[in-house]
């Protein structure tokens, strides 16, 4: 034992020697005190996380789900994954995209690409009532109710813009969603212009998506036209910056080919300040233009509604602090990261100090509105807050995350900002977002921050070359940074809210007596279906364990019109309705009436089953639907 013990000492003294670290991680002596004390870090951070059988995480957490369409939702801290809700793409597992009501919100599209999830806010916080999400590759947005975690509408492909990835996001009191181009097209939508014509021919946007106070429904309330730049993120101002919202772009070159080379040629390009109620005003005065049914204002001939700021090279986030005064916005091929005072942008625009225009657009001076370049680290991306004056950047090509002081600055800090650079972790590998809970919010929670990378690098059991993704979470509550959980999940999430879970009680029944939909039926006994020419409707009770009606007749060519109750009040009892050989697949949760139509095109008799395990008799609960031949005539339906 003593050999060993000199054995694992050399090592470690080797190890400090070549690596500069007091610990030598492939020594495993028990008696070490380095093993020891490593122990007891790693028992902390796991009694931290750690969240027991049949107790509750503290938090939600709402991943984007990237190119699946979906959103994920996990525990956290224990980082668990909880559910997937089905937003832009079929579920079979949820029977989402068969029904009727589901078909229809997707539309043609069976796929989308979800980037940035926002929540409802009231003065400022979150109010647990909605989750708005983006559609990157089509074009769309998406509202999904947290009374029962399920998406309730999908608007889009939003006019006059094209490629929605900067969005959502989400104003003070849930006025607008506010949403960027991506990629810039010819105006009106399907007029043509060659791609040499960029510059001249081609259109970004920026638009203002109309919340319904009530029922939470979008509808598109003002857009502005800009250059054709590439939108990226963005947010949404509070307090002194309320009524603003702010986009950073990557391309003002006004590239159109190689963008990795031609959009980095300046040393600065532009973000957008819009003042959104001046856009609704100018809305309300008539002076917006109608472009395929909505008003589209143009800037240079509506003094007040957009400006633009010089940032650092290529940007990819921009966000402002909790107090709304600070905003921070970040050059990914630009080691800093750009602190602006908005009491500073309000004075300059108030007394008119532009360094130029653009297109008829002011451009505010950069050296009047700038607070100070953080020397953060390389490859800047986003930037988050905890509440507590300071602020965190993801760092891309560091694979790491810098802890900053937000302002106000001391005279030795503004002499050397590297002085608000009060801490850093790294991470693996390849950070893109990173999210605080309630960081774009007034009063963040400041506990917890959860590092979205891009790459997992083996850190997992082996899966074949399509890897998942690695979400680490970092206690944020002491003067250090310290990693304590790693998780992985289907790629690729991009963005995260979180949410306090008491923040939120979602049903977990739909209650009877709130059903207002005229084709639930309650009983078996009221369960029917009735036949006329070329058609079949049937109203259908799913009870623990049987269908009614059990049987259903139809004549080939018939539309087969079904609505299907879920008639229990019991939690977790959920039913599946199927039919072999018609693609059909419906879930209804409890206390639920789904509808789905379908063409009887095959003559033959199809069993339909439930195929939600809901009890003991869960196989015995099936039935059959009997398509004869056009031939065959019926009188009657029993």
């Amino acid at each position: 034992m003593k050999m060993k013990t000199s054995y694992c000492a050399s090592l470690t003294l080797l190890a400090s020697l070549l690596t500069g670290t007091a610990f030598f991680a492939g020594c495993s002596d028990s008696g070490s005190s380095a093993t020891q004390a490593s122990s007891q870090n790693k028992g902390s951070a796991a009694e931290r996380t750690y969240v027991a059988p049949g107790e509750k995480d503290e938090y939600y957490l709402f991943y984007s789900g990237g190119h699946s369409g979906q959103v994920f939702v996990a525990g956290l801290p224990s980082m668990r994954h909880l559910i997937t809700i089905p937003v832009f793409a079929p579920s079979p597992g949820t029977g989402y995209g068969f029904d009727d009501e589901s078909r229809e919100m997707l539309g043609d599209f069976t796929w989308g690409d979800v980037h940035h999830p926002g929540l409802s806010k009231t003065d400022g916080m979150y109010d647990g009532r909605w989750l708005f999400v983006n559609d990157n590759a089509n074009n769309r947005v998406a509202r999904i109710d947290l009374r029962d975690f399920k998406t309730k509408q999908i608007l889009g492909p939003i006019p006059n813009s094209s490629g929605n990835h900067g969005s959502s996001f989400v104003t003070e009191n849930s006025e607008y969603l506010l949403v960027g181009t991506r990629f810039s097209v010819p105006l009106p939508m399907g007029r043509f212009a060659p791609v040499e014509d960029y510059a001249d021919e081609f259109n970004g946007m920026v638009s203002g998506l109309k919340v319904d106070p009530e029922s939470g429904d979008l509808s598109v309330g003002w857009q502005i036209i800009t250059p054709p730049f590439n939108w990226d993120l963005g947010s949404t101002g509070k307090g002194p910056s309320s009524g603003w919202a702010f986009w950073t772009s990557y391309n003002t070159e006004m590239a159109h080919t190689k963008l990795e080379a031609n959009a980095s040629q300046r040393d600065r390009d532009y973000a957008a300040f819009v003042n959104w109620r001046a856009a609704e005003a100018a809305v309300k005065d008539g002076k917006a233009d109608m472009l395929d049914g909505v008003p589209v204002i143009d800037p240079a001939k509506v003094p007040g509604v957009l400006y633009y700021v010089p940032i650092g090279k290529s940007p990819h986030g921009i966000d402002v602090d909790p107090s709304g005064r600070w905003i921070a916005a970040s050059g990914k091929l630009q080691p800093t990261t750009t602190v602006f005072d908005f009491e500073k942008v309000q004075a300059a625009i108030d007394n008119k100090e532009f360094q130029a225009e653009f297109r008829g657009v002011p451009v505010l001076n950069y050296d009047v509105i700038v607070e100070g370049e953080v020397p953060v680290g390389l490859g800047p991306l986003h930037t988050q807050y905890d509440g507590k004056g300071n602020a965190y950047t993801s760092l891309y090509i560091e694979s790491a995350v810098a802890k900053w002081k937000l302002p106000p600055w001391t005279d030795a800090e503004k002499a050397n900002l590297e002085f608000t650079v009060l801490d850093k972790i790294g991470v693996h590998y390849n950070i893109g977002h990173l999210v605080i809970g309630g960081s774009d919010t007034r009063a963040p929670y400041g506990d917890w921050l959860v590092a979205m990378n891009k790459l997992s690098k083996g850190r997992h059991l082996s899966v074949g070359p399509s890897q998942p993704e690695s979400s680490q979470l970092i206690d944020i509550t002491g003067r250090k940074m310290e990693m304590v959980y790693e998780s992985f999940t289907d790629p690729e999430p991009h963005f995260a809210q979180i949410l306090k879970a008491d923040m939120i009680q979602p049903i977990e029944v739909y209650p009877k007596a709130e059903s207002n939909n005229p084709n639930a039926v309650w009983s078996l006994s009221d369960a029917t279906y009735t036949r006329e020419p070329g058609k079949v409707t049937a109203k259908v009770a799913a009870v623990r364990s049987q269908f009614g009606p059990d049987k259903i007749t139809a004549e080939v060519g018939d539309t087969v019109v079904l609505h299907i109750t879920n008639v229990e009040q019991t939690t977790d009892i959920i039913h599946g309705f199927a039919i072999s050989g018609y693609d059909l697949n419906v879930i209804i949760d409890p206390g639920e009436t789904k509808s789905v139509t379908f063409k009887a095109d095959k003559v033959g008799v199809f069993p339909f089953y439930c195929t939600n395990f809901c009890s003991a008799l869960h196989q015995e609960m099936q039935g059959y639907l009997e398509v004869k031949p056009a031939s065959v005539t019926t009188a009657s339906v029993d």
